[in-house]
């Protein structure tokens, strides 16, 4: 897929997110003034989270799809990491609150009341969520953005959390007081768990994680198949938003004249391009080092990452 068509589909899974999100906040806004349910409180604090934290991911694609210029030479994909740390902070703030209201309610139980709408309100949810995180696991597959999979990762937690709320209410239903605050918790919870699984690849972003040793092993076994190559090195690679790169030095003969050279890299090259598309592929050549060809993949690895 072309970088025009993955940055349309990645607007439209954004934009379905905010209205996913906008419509729920206000439903739900109004299931909880009229039930006074804490845990509709914490599935509206969620929705109106997500609302907001779609609002940035929306802003952050259309940034990360503006292409390089004189001063952001790689591109500017790092911005879906940032909007990635923007959601785990304020799902961990939305789950501090969380708990303290889900304490109090512990503390002074009280039976919420209207449990029918709070019922309905969720099975709202639910479906909505349903049909915007099976559209986002299609723009995922396509698109690999890490802003649309910290996106599709809030509503997968709401179907969870509306399920929740539902049982909530039903269980308050028969009279038992503490339904109301445990649930609370249990979403406080799993909320902040959620925000753990947003940071920790936005951070790899930031920091230019490497590829998994596994794509490392491909990329070496994919440069020796070119028998014209007899060895690699200086291997590093990352990834910015969509964008993904990769850097190495190959060894040639010494005696191999430039454009011979040039022209193994550029095999080489196209290689790597056709099993590693949307990535920058740059190269050096060396002439061959004493000891390249008693270096296995895995020595290589090692060697690079002392």
């Amino acid at each position: 897929m072309n970088r025009e068509e993955a940055g349309k589909l990645m607007t439209w899974g954004t934009r379905a997110s905010v209205a996913v999100a906008f419509t729920l906040v206000c439903t739900k806004a109004v299931a909880w003034w009229l039930s006074g349910s804490v845990a509709m409180l914490g599935s509206m604090a969620d929705s109106t989270l997500d609302f907001m934290a779609s609002l940035v991911t929306l802003f952050a694609v259309r940034l990360a799809l503006v292409p390089p210029d004189d001063d952001h030479r790689f591109g500017h994909g790092k911005a879906e990491a940032l909007a990635g740390l923007f959601q785990a902070a304020i799902m961990t703030g939305s789950a501090v609150f969380l708990t303290l209201e889900s304490v109090t309610r512990l503390w002074e139980p009280e039976l919420p009341t209207s449990g029918g709408l709070v019922i309905a309100v969720s099975a709202l949810a639910i479906v909505l969520s349903l049909v915007l995180v099976a559209f986002q696991s299609y723009v995922i597959r396509r698109t690999r953005s890490i802003a649309v999979s910290g996106d599709q990762l809030h509503y997968k937690g709401d179907l969870l959390l509306n399920a929740s709320v539902i049982a909530s209410a039903i269980i308050s239903g028969t009279g038992f007081l503490y339904a109301d605050g445990i649930f609370g918790l249990l979403i406080a919870g799993y909320i902040f768990v959620g925000a753990l699984g947003i940071v920790r690849p936005a951070i790899d972003m930031l920091m230019d994680r490497e590829f998994d040793e596994d794509e490392r092993e491909q990329i070496f076994n994919l440069v020796m198949e070119n028998r014209d190559v007899l060895g690699m090195h200086g291997l590093k690679t990352r990834t910015s938003g969509r964008d993904r790169f990769i850097q190495m030095h190959i060894e040639v003969p010494g005696s191999m004249s430039i454009d011979a050279a040039h022209m193994i890299a550029d095999e080489v090259e196209a290689t790597l391009g056709e099993h590693f598309p949307d990535t920058e592929i740059i190269i050096h050549m060396d002439p061959p080092s004493p000891q390249s060809d008693a270096l296995t993949v895995r020595e290589l690895m090692r060697e690079e990452d002392a």
